[in-house]
């Protein structure tokens, strides 16, 4: 039987998603890549375990992460059972609809149909009644954004979502959706996109600037850009590396001398710090508190640790930021 640490909450820090009564972990736990079948069960369970242990009280999910798409809501929903039903009010389920999970034309995207309907074989799979945020996982071109926040604004009246989110949205798009949905009553909480030292286009395109001024929150994915801030690639591409498979997210042609030379850069400006590449990479994207939280994926519970050691440094100097921008920007 699983007991919580009593000390869960002495030393993350938790930060409040833009204008609401929500706090998040500095650090949450996304379960994109390392949780389904091929994974060994006790070694998610560790996972977890250590996760909340640390003080990590959110766990993020998609209906279409695994893999096959699905299999990380129902490892998660098993842990639920078995390790966590007595701190269900401590936690923070995540999950989102969008990306294609059934043949036919209701399968994805962001039709009403589409999205409440995801969002019920989400709730089976997980075991629950009700997930804490729900989002919209990527803009819909052909259907009224109406439409769509008119979806995530009635799974929070049905009582099947606490809070809504979208991900993957432009700064246009958010400003229309924080207007449709203030509109409704049900006021935007978070948006979460894809930022990292290598991948600045939050910045780039003003998102960042949006969520400040519409008091939105923002929660970061890949802020270790599928590991190749991880520090595993300072050498080349290792034999068991995402890039070395057959992952669409990491090409191996992407990992060039170029970047292997930069990653390089960056690990020294890491290690002057007192800090793993990693670590500098998460403290990076949660700098100076723009950022409400940064997820972080882990195979193995050491993993989850070195991540979560970035905590002890998150303060830059100009000087290192502008070393930092040197590596990455020439």
């Amino acid at each position: 039987m699983y007991t919580a640490h009593p000390d869960r909450y002495a030393d993350l820090p938790y930060r409040r998603s833009g204008r609401s009564g929500l706090k998040l972990p500095a650090l949450s736990l996304g379960l994109w890549h390392n949780f389904g079948p091929d994974r060994p069960v006790e070694t998610q369970r560790a996972i977890l375990r250590r996760a909340f242990d640390l003080g990590i009280t959110h766990f993020d999910l998609a209906n279409n992460y695994g893999p096959p798409p699905g299999d990380a809501e129902s490892a998660l929903g098993e842990a639920l059972k078995a390790d966590f039903t007595p701190y269900r009010d401590e936690l923070v389920v995540s999950t989102k609809a969008g990306y294609l999970m059934w043949p036919g034309p209701y399968g994805e995207w962001g039709s009403r149909k589409s999205v409440l309907s995801s969002l019920d074989q989400s709730l089976t799979r997980l075991g629950l009644d009700h997930v804490d945020i729900f989002y919209s996982h990527r803009f819909d071109p052909e259907t009224p954004l109406e439409e769509t926040m008119g979806a995530l604004h009635s799974a929070v009246q049905q009582g099947k979502a606490l809070y809504v989110g979208v991900s993957n949205y432009s700064a246009e798009q958010t400003r229309d959706a924080v207007r449709i949905l203030g509109e409704l009553g049900t006021p935007l909480l978070i948006h979460q996109p894809r930022y990292s030292m290598l991948d600045r286009r939050p910045e780039e395109e003003g998102l960042l600037d949006a969520l400040d001024e519409l008091q939105v929150g923002s929660i970061v994915y890949s802020p270790l850009e599928q590991g190749l801030l991880t520090g595993r690639y300072l050498d080349g591409i290792p034999e068991d590396s995402r890039a070395a498979s057959d992952s669409p997210f990491l090409k191996s042609d992407a990992v060039t001398e170029d970047l292997v030379g930069r990653l390089r850069a960056l690990n020294e400006i890491a290690a002057s710090r007192g800090q793993t590449l990693a670590q500098m990479a998460l403290a990076w994207v949660l700098r100076g508190g723009r950022v409400t939280s940064a997820l972080v994926g882990a195979s193995s519970v050491g993993q989850l640790e070195d991540s979560v050691g970035a905590i002890r440094n998150l303060e830059f100097d100009a000087a290192d930021l502008a070393r930092i921008d040197a590596v990455v920007q020439t």
